[in-house]
């Protein structure tokens, strides 16, 4: 039997587990000993990148139909790595079978759906089931309003964001909220036109609309993304005229781009940041991290990423997969192989072309037992699909024979 069969018989298990589920409750019946918690779930899915596995952590969860948008996260990062697989069919049949659960009625259980497939880039299913909501008796609010417009933005149909901003709310006599208007800025922002982004904040303010600091952060972001610094500092001007509560997120918009100019000026809004009693995080640091790395000053990069537990922050993959490109970069291998084993530990992986880049050059310099051991920790951890072209990378470099034959051993060790 084929993944694929596997995966679906599971959801249909999943499906039964929904219709049963009410009559246990009401029938005083207890949770399987297998269940899990959402919170235990979650963390597990954030380890996890086969889908199969993903699902089946996902179907054990104790009270997915206790607490539908609790359990929303963990049902995105299912649908996730089913897409990184580009298992839609799986995914369709896990969404669908929701829809026979008694929730479908609430009007957030059904909008985790809609959500759902904009996580996998289905919106012509998202939108279906938003136009389903009638046949369900689901009532329609500014709620499921923004879970649709979230799955296209998610789609990647940007354009598409303001075409449904203006008809949906005149079809269902709907009224957007703060949140609608955030996502309407955030699309414009996306497709590179933060002008109408500004217009539509100007709107905003007209009729009385909070704007809230994610939107004026948001529109901060792409004027510098742009060039348009003189306009981003101006907005900047603004938000601390009217008062806007700036966090952590707004000034590191700022960090983002003062990396191009220098590490001193990353430097000095950092310290900004800690002088109005804000906690840098570890966006923050990156920034700082990879302004050193673009002047080629390595040294201080690697201090920054070995003081980060003293700063009070963890590594993220961005910070995993900055720091071992630039050690490449430097023909700094061995040094990027140590950094790529701690990423393996966190859970914490960089992205293909970045291990790409060290098995190229572990090879090059003669380290063929941690080029192996990188290859098989690759196999483990990525989802199948990415597999081909990596399969195709350890031939070409002579790799695959001796990889085959080192079955036994083990990869770079989770701890």
């Amino acid at each position: 039997m084929t993944p694929s069969r596997l995966c679906l018989g599971r959801v249909r298990r999943l499906s039964s587990a929904a219709a049963a589920a009410p009559a246990a409750t009401s029938a005083g019946g207890s949770t399987p000993s297998a269940a899990i918690s959402v919170s235990k779930a979650k963390s597990k899915l954030r380890k996890v990148h086969d889908p199969d596995k993903a699902l089946e952590i996902y179907s054990s969860v104790s009270d997915h139909y206790v607490s539908p948008v609790s359990s929303r996260y963990a049902q995105e990062l299912t649908v996730r790595r089913l897409a990184k697989s580009r298992r839609f069919t799986d995914i369709e049949a896990l969404v669908e079978s929701h829809k026979n659960d008694p929730k479908i009625k609430e009007e957030p259980f059904l909008s985790t759906l809609i959500r759902s497939y904009g996580r996998a880039a289905m919106f012509d299913h998202a939108l279906r089931t938003y136009e389903q909501m009638e046949q369900f008796g689901t009532p329609r609010s500014a709620v499921s309003f923004n879970a649709l417009l979230t799955a296209c933005l998610h789609s990647g149909l940007f354009d598409r964001v303001p075409q449904l901003f203006e008809e949906i709310p005149q079809r269902y006599n709907i009224t957007p909220d703060k949140i609608s208007y955030g996502i309407l800025i955030k699309a414009y922002c996306d497709s590179g036109s933060p002008e109408k982004a500004l217009d539509t904040l100007r709107q905003m303010e007209g009729k009385g609309v909070e704007v809230t600091i994610i939107a004026f952060t948001t529109i901060l972001g792409s004027l510098y993304k742009k060039g348009k610094v003189e306009e981003a500092e101006i907005l900047w001007r603004e938000m601390e005229k009217k008062g806007c509560e700036l966090d952590v997120a707004a000034y590191n918009v700022r960090v983002m781009n003062a990396q191009k100019e220098s590490p001193e000026r990353v430097k000095e809004l950092i310290e900004q940041m800690s002088n109005v009693g804000l906690k840098p995080d570890t966006i923050s640091y990156n920034y700082l991290m990879t302004a050193y790395c673009q002047k080629g000053m390595m040294d201080e990069a690697k201090k920054v990423y070995e003081g980060l537990e003293e700063f009070g922050c963890c590594p993220n993959a961005a910070t995993f997969r900055t720091l071992i490109f630039h050690l490449c970069l430097n023909g700094l291998y061995e040094q990027g192989y140590a950094v790529f084993k701690k990423s393996v530990s966190m859970h914490k992986i960089p992205d293909f072309n970045t291990l790409k880049h060290l098995a190229e050059g572990l090879v090059r310099k003669k380290k063929m037992e941690d080029a192996k051991g990188l290859a098989r920790t690759v196999r483990k951890k990525f989802p199948p699909n990415f597999l081909n072209a990596w399969n195709k990378l350890e031939e070409n470099l002579g790799l695959k024979k001796s990889t085959a034959s080192d079955s036994a051993e083990s990869s770079v060790p989770d701890q």
